[in-house]
């Protein structure tokens, strides 16, 4: 579980090592994947890094762990994110086929992305990990995937519905299918939600996620 105090530094280590782009101790995702960086410590000298890993005047953002100093670059705070976990599975919803969603639907995720979760899903962010959908008359009406993670972990993220199928149960749904999917590999699933979006956090911790911490969240803006 200290894996997740620094969970976009324990996926590159892990899982999407071959992912990760490095400089000296500080490693990142792709532009293209996902505009995530991170270090081992806050001590951790990056200046070099900043220079050799983020293009001028791009943004890129940390959890959990961030450097104590850099120069040549803006490191913003945000507020701290909730870290929920589950430990048990969850009641399983009825409702319409869940599908695995592939290159052949790349389209259709990144348009529901775009529409209710633009910040953070890039053109090949699938690339983290499984994705699931519901398609309802054509359309992907809600998704669901897997992004940071370990040997042992795996984050859900990209928890989405389109605003014209909201209500219908279809984020429950796919939560409760990956979760279970998830505990049943004998992994931990968790997922990172801000407390401002209480809508979204009292959903799930009503499903049988819990609080096992706030993480920090920051921005770090190459300046040159």
């Amino acid at each position: 579980m200290e894996e997740l105090d620094n969970p976009i530094h324990a996926a590159l280590r892990t899982i999407h090592h071959s992912l990760a782009m490095q400089s000296g101790v500080a490693l990142r995702y792709p532009a293209a994947v996902a505009p995530f960086y991170a270090v081992p410590d806050a001590e951790s000298d990056v200046d070099d890094s900043i220079d050799a890993l983020i293009a001028p005047v791009e943004t890129v953002y940390l959890l959990g762990v961030a450097p104590a100093r850099v120069l040549d670059a803006k490191l913003h705070p945000f507020g701290q994110l909730a870290q929920l976990v589950c430990d048990a599975p969850l009641e399983g919803i009825d409702g319409p086929p869940i599908v695995p969603l592939g290159t052949e639907h790349r389209d259709d995720v990144l348009a529901l992305t775009a529409l209710v979760y633009p910040h953070y899903f890039r053109p090949h962010t699938m690339d983290m990990g499984r994705y699931f959908g519901i398609y309802e008359g054509g359309q992907l009406a809600a998704m669901i995937g897997e992004r940071l993670g370990s040997t042992t972990t795996r984050e859900i993220s990209a928890v989405c519905t389109a605003p014209d199928c909201n209500g219908r149960g279809y984020a429950r749904r796919l939560m409760a299918f990956l979760t279970n999917d998830l505990l049943a590999s004998g992994l931990q699933p968790f997922l990172h939600v801000s407390h401002e979006n209480t809508r979204a956090k009292a959903m799930y911790e009503r499903i049988g996620f819990r609080l096992r911490t706030n993480i920090g969240f920051w921005s770090l803006r190459h300046e040159r």
